[in-house]
């Protein structure tokens, strides 16, 4: 068991009393049955600066912030890039990533960058291709991360980075598998633990975010305002949200007007979302995630919103959240989504 006596190292200080809420994006009438009332518009840059890294907290899930007893931590985590087109739904296991990353790609669609770590699931998918922004996501938790294969420029990058790469293109292992249930190119599935298992002597992850204590103790708990809502668009293509749903003390997770569901019949969960507003490099024909820099961001746990800036000086820093004095933002112990909404034609919309 892990030791009681074991409390985690504040870092920063909660903003007394409440957080003005500030919407950011176009107001747009998504069409996902929802009763929306707050439209978001844009929200300025604090001038501040975070912590250049997360604090330790042993005993804790780097990436989940929930107590566990360390030697059940002493293994990497596992990051693989999950697919999101309809034809995909239900994922497999992605109800039990400890993170989750939607990220824009090709068409107005969205892909995942799952990570699990605290609790890896015998399989997940349907796994797909990398795309340019996934080094810059992924090089701040080490590990393993496992795609289908990609644009050779791409495939590249990803191999440069810290990652141990496993990709269906090349495996000799039996690790992935084509499920016979679901057409091509969305069967693509992964021996996740078996994967974990076989690299286990690599490092487990370092943290990426700073978690409180409790969800009643989360920075955005005590000051943010209250949001029963959070709707963000990828594009024109179509919508997703998030409600709060206070029986199942989390965020209620819908695409396109209807409820997402995982791989066991039940809605998508989240304890904490977290959305980032980046740029997008559209270059090309595949566009592309800037995560390094800063930018404004809106944290969202227990019924509750806050505004935010994000950092990340380099593809290898983790991402820091700070408030409007610049101290660090602590979510709840549990699972988070981190939603990466484009600047140019993407937007979010809080609903009190």
């Amino acid at each position: 068991m892990f030791p009681a006596a074991a409390r985690r190292i504040r870092s920063g200080r909660r903003t007394p009393g409440g957080a003005a809420l500030i919407g950011a994006g176009l107001c747009l009438g998504l069409g996902l049955g929802l009763s929306l009332g707050l439209v978001g518009c844009s929200a300025p840059v604090p001038e501040a600066t975070a912590s250049a890294d997360p604090t330790p907290q042993p005993g804790i899930m780097p990436l989940r912030g929930t107590p566990v007893d360390p030697s059940r931590a002493e293994h990497p985590s596992l990051a693989v890039k999950i697919d999101n087109h309809p034809a995909a739904r239900p994922q497999l296991g992605l109800e039990r990533a400890d993170l989750v990353f939607e990220e824009l790609v090709e068409g107005g669609l969205t892909r995942y960058v799952a990570l699990w770590h605290s609790d890896v699931p015998d399989a997940v998918g349907p796994v797909r291709s990398i795309r340019p922004m996934d080094p810059e996501i992924l090089s701040s938790f080490g590990g393993i991360v496992a795609y289908s294969g990609g644009q050779p420029q791409f495939v590249a990058a990803m191999r440069a980075s810290p990652l141990l790469n496993v990709v269906f293109d090349d495996d000799a292992g039996g690790l992935f598998v084509r499920a016979d249930d679901r057409d091509s190119p969305h069967d693509v599935v992964l021996a996740a633990d078996e994967t974990v298992t076989l690299h286990s002597d690599l490092a487990p992850p370092t943290g990426q975010f700073d978690y409180a204590d409790s969800a009643a103790e989360a920075t955005a708990s005590l000051a943010g305002d209250p949001t029963t809502t959070i709707v963000t668009r990828f594009s024109e293509s179509g919508g997703r949200a998030w409600a709060w749903d206070p029986a199942a003390t989390g965020y209620l997770r819908s695409q396109d007007g209807a409820a997402d569901l995982d791989s066991t019949g039940a809605q998508l969960n989240a304890t904490n979302v977290v959305v980032l507003r980046v740029e997008v490099d559209r270059g090309s024909d595949v566009p592309r995630t800037i995560l390094t820099g800063s930018g404004t961001a809106w944290v969202s746990t227990g019924g509750s919103t806050m505004p935010a800036t994000w950092f990340k000086d380099a593809a290898a820093a983790p991402i820091r959240l700070a408030d409007a004095v610049g101290a660090t933002i602590e979510l709840a112990p549990g699972n988070t989504w981190i939603e990466l909404v484009p600047t140019d034609d993407g937007s979010v919309e809080l609903v009190p």
